[in-house]
């Protein structure tokens, strides 16, 4: 009956072991101090209850080391946790250069998964062994939560906005994904699998599940169908901007503030223009709002990421 028992998840990702480490600590110094706390109260319950109901207790006089020792001894441990905690936070909130990109959106009761050549998948997300994965996440209703228990990551999926996450799988095999966030009366069903598969396996799955239209393409045929280049010109000519290398870049706005051009900024340009206008240009750009769903959003994005900066072409007097 418990042959299969597991207390804990599998540990099948490079950040799952960093996770564990500090989470016994935390129950390691939660059970010590809890259990010293009441064996001194049963202690001294016992040692110093009342014998007489005339009798008087000597007067104690403190004493200032042991008042300095456990009041700084508590506060090392508290700085230890915070700063484990914040580096295990850190460590595990920015994604490393080269990570391989899956684009997901939630919807009740099913995750949609994009791979950038353009294979989509329904609860199921394939990705290769030892090769980091960030996912960029938005929903198409309420709060869904992205949860992969063997991978220790878990990532609130939020309306009107996107959120991301990373992992490096590191041993092969079949992942539990889950909603960990009550998302209506069909949450329990709203379950996956993460196959991780060794990079040439990887390689021959996306190959012979080639769709034929990349991501970059898919959002460059809505980017021409919705017109967009037809403000948004290469030799910025037009009303709009050009968004050859955006991307990443700092845009300087009417109001005079500056803000980065990340996968947020595009998003909200498309669906509330008005929202950041960049200097130089008039609010002229309608919204497209209910017009493309998640999905093709997340395609444009990934066409506006792949337009490199125009190479400056020199000529000679």
């Amino acid at each position: 009956m418990w042959t299969d028992f597991q207390l804990f998840p599998e540990k099948a990702s490079s950040i799952a072991a960093g996770v564990d480490n500090l989470y016994f600590f935390l129950v390691a110094v939660g059970v010590f101090f809890s259990t010293l706390i009441f064996a001194t109260i049963f202690v001294f319950a016992i040692k110093y209850r009342r014998r007489r109901p005339d009798e008087i207790p000597r007067p104690i006089h403190g004493s200032t080391l042991l008042e300095i020792f456990w009041s700084v001894t508590p506060g090392m441990i508290a700085m230890m946790m915070f700063g484990w905690g914040a580096y295990v936070y850190f460590r595990n909130y920015h994604p490393p250069e080269g990570a391989m990109e899956v684009y997901v959106v939630g919807k009740q009761w099913m995750w949609k998964l994009q791979h950038p050549e353009g294979h989509r998948e329904i609860n199921e997300l394939h990705v290769p062994a030892g090769r980091p994965v960030k996912l960029t996440m938005t929903t198409e209703d309420v709060i869904h939560s992205f949860f992969v228990p063997a991978f220790r990551v878990k990532r609130d999926v939020v309306p009107g906005m996107y959120t991301s996450m990373w992992f490096q799988a590191n041993k092969p095999g079949k992942y539990h994904l889950f909603c960990a966030e009550y998302c209506g009366n069909q949450h329990s069903g709203m379950i996956g699998w993460v196959y991780v598969m060794d990079p040439t396996d990887y390689e021959n799955w996306l190959s012979g599940t080639s769709t034929g239209e990349t991501m970059v393409q898919a959002g460059e045929r809505l980017f021409q169908r919705l017109g967009c280049h037809t403000c948004h010109m290469q030799d910025a000519s037009g009303r709009g901007p050009a968004l050859e290398g955006v991307f990443g870049s700092t845009v300087l706005l009417e109001t005079g503030q500056k803000v980065v051009a990340d996968e947020a900024y595009l998003r909200e340009s498309v669906l509330r223009p008005g929202a950041k206008v960049a200097a130089g240009y008039k609010i002229q750009m309608p919204t497209f709002q209910g017009q493309i769903s998640e999905e093709g959003l997340l395609q444009v994005v990934a066409y506006i990421k792949s337009l490199a900066p125009r190479k400056r072409v020199e000529t000679q007097q």
